[in-house]
């Protein structure tokens, strides 16, 4: 049996704009922040009652939260649920270098 080839291209690092979406970035920066959100509360073993009462939200929300659905979210309120788990949120201002993400979002230990 013979084998294909796959073909494939390799990501700049940025899903969304290796599908050419409009807002890329932004949309890049909601999911790491969102994932930072989702890693925080599983290592914590909340259960969803207890996420939604840190959080401040709907069982529907916390939901959405844990099943990777940031787009529900705007980067603001993504935010406000860091505050709710007692993490401190830094914006570090840098030139952009070629070939670099724009944002990033990095979670410290």
């Amino acid at each position: 049996m013979k084998k294909k080839k796959i073909k494939f291209e390799k990501s700049i690092g940025n899903i969304y704009a290796d599908l050419g979406l409009k807002d890329s970035d932004e949309l890049y920066a909601r999911a790491q922040t969102g994932f930072c959100v989702h890693k925080i509360v599983k290592d914590k073993n909340l259960k969803q009652r207890e996420i939604g009462t840190v959080l401040a939200i709907a069982q529907s929300d916390v939901s959405h939260l844990m099943n990777g659905h940031y787009s529900r979210f705007t980067t603001d309120k993504l935010l406000d649920f860091l505050k709710g788990l007692d993490r401190k949120v830094t914006i570090r201002i840098a030139p952009h270098k070629a070939g670099e993400p724009y944002q990033e979002i990095s979670l410290a230990s």
